[in-house]
């Protein structure tokens, strides 16, 4: 569950390489400075330009990891899990999970924490115990108090992002990450880019993509996001793929002993309802000693972490079982686990560099009036979640850094790029794999009939088998090949 929040197969696929795997790249040498980080590890530090039209100017450094390739090496292959905000280097440490043993035999795999993010150059903004406030703000608030608490709450977040980190601000965003990433490329001595993103590392991997189509080598870009969307209308997607997930896990658990709940999905999702409105009237209890309050908003945040992976349903089962006897401990644990709050009550930085890339990669409605109205007509649209999801971005209405227009993405002249969609995903809906497929100019879309946030390494032997090979042998799937359900 950590590794995650940090998917018999139809179709054939055209052979777009040899099996050598290198698309005609030579492989040299890296660059950095390598040191033994443990457990097999290497550690270096990568300097960038804090501004990248300022090549000359102040520098910042990448904290970058690799394992080095235990076989007949290709290259290096980077890896990004998403967020943004999440850490590339701790994805890394996972790599034996992350990424399959024939992967790791052909390739060193490179984890790196984007510029805001973890080990290089965090973006800071709150205490600890402030951000325990600001999580805990009632984001899906029905009277003008609640509003107004909000707001406030966000204008600290904006505000302490400046005070502390007002001079990266600018520079966090998607176009500055890629251009550190190619970069990163020529550093571990790779003359084309092999890479697997994740979430949100779709995005930075598609940027990436139109901005050097002529030095992607293969790109695995699952579980995706689309580029084409405004902010606001990813949240009411987004918003709705919460949904349709808490509905596959409640068929699921309704088939269970273990179940709380009896009768069907919709009874069960009435049930949900009224016990979010309890927590926003009278908080659950919190058994953990930390003296926080379980508001809707840690109860909200709690459901919704597990359905990012289905091995996790069965604690969902427990948690909310505990939760309608009014125990919000364990749900209280889990969204924990999705922000990166760690057992000593410290956070990382997710929450705070996931925020600062948000609001300067597209612009953001200034006005609270806004959200108030696209809070109300994505809660239309997914009654549980869509208010929270679209109240959340609201730090971005006072960002001090301004959000530019999103460019179209297209990446003419980049070799075939591999988008692989989950059909119940509930952070990134599968509608959006189709959309960036689409709009790639070379984008080839492979879907998998499952459950959980992104497909590779997570049950599916189709996915994973079309997955490797092509990253090993550049053998690309045929567009449209859909992967069938676990049994």
């Amino acid at each position: 569950m950590v590794a995650l929040l940090a998917g018999a197969c139809t179709g054939t696929g055209a052979n777009a390489g040899s099996g050598s795997g290198t698309g005609g790249g030579e492989v040299g040498r890296s660059s950095l400075a390598w040191d033994e980080c443990g457990d097999g590890f290497e550690c270096a530090k990568l300097p960038v330009p804090l501004d990248h039209a300022k090549p000359d100017g102040e520098k910042i450094e990448i904290s970058v990891i690799r394992l080095p390739a235990s076989g007949d090496r290709i290259g290096s292959i980077l890896l990004n899990p998403g967020g943004p905000g999440a850490s590339g280097v701790q994805y890394a440490r996972g790599a034996r999970t992350a990424v399959s043993k024939a992967v790791r035999d052909r390739f060193d795999v490179v984890g790196f924490d984007p510029r805001g993010v973890g080990g290089s150059a965090p973006v800071r903004c709150l205490s600890s115990s402030e951000l325990d406030t600001y999580v805990g703000l009632d984001s899906s608030p029905d009277s003008p108090g609640e509003v107004t608490m909000l707001e406030e709450g966000s204008r600290r977040f904006a505000s302490g992002c400046q005070a502390r980190s007002g001079r990266l601000l600018p520079h966090v965003g998607t176009a500055d990450a890629a251009r550190d990433m190619d970069l990163l490329r020529a550093a571990v001595g790779d003359s084309r880019l092999t890479y697997l993103g994740k979430s949100y590392g779709t995005q930075l991997g598609a940027v990436y993509a139109d901005l050097f189509p002529g030095r992607v080598r293969a790109l695995v870009l699952d579980g995706a996001v689309d580029p084409s969307l405004s902010p606001l209308e990813l949240n009411t997607a987004q918003a709705r793929g919460f949904e349709v997930a808490l509905d596959a896990f409640l068929g699921d658990c309704l088939a269970a002993t273990d179940c709380p709940f009896r009768g069907s999905v919709g009874s069960a999702r009435t049930e949900i309802a009224a016990l979010l409105r309890r927590a926003d009237t009278a908080p659950l209890t919190n058994r953990t000693g930390d003296g926080r309050t379980v508001t809707e908003a840690w109860t909200t945040l709690g459901l919704i972490t597990p359905l990012y992976d289905r091995h996790a349903w069965p604690v969902l089962r427990q948690a909310l079982g505990q939760a309608l006897k009014g125990d919000g401990t364990t749900l209280l644990r889990l969204a924990d686990l999705l922000i990166d709050r760690e057992a000593n009550g410290e956070y990382t930085n997710q929450t705070e560099s996931n925020l600062a890339v948000n609001c300067v990669d597209a612009p953001y409605p200034r006005d609270t009036a806004a959200y108030a109205a696209a809070a109300r007509a994505s809660a239309a649209e997914a009654p549980l979640f869509g208010a929270y999801v679209m109240w959340s971005s609201l730090p971005c209405a006072y960002w001090p850094a301004k959000g530019g227009p999103r460019a179209k993405i297209d990446a003419p002249g980049a070799p075939p790029i591999m988008v692989v969609g989950t059909e119940r995903d509930p952070a990134t809906p599968y509608q959006w794999s189709e959309a960036l497929a689409s709009q790639l100019s070379s984008g080839v879309l492979v879907g998998f009939d499952g459950d959980g946030h992104t497909a590779y390494l997570t049950g599916s032997a189709c996915v994973d088998r079309l997955v490797d090979d092509y990253l090993i042998d550049l053998t690309v799937p045929r567009d449209g090949t859909r992967c069938p359900k676990i049994s």
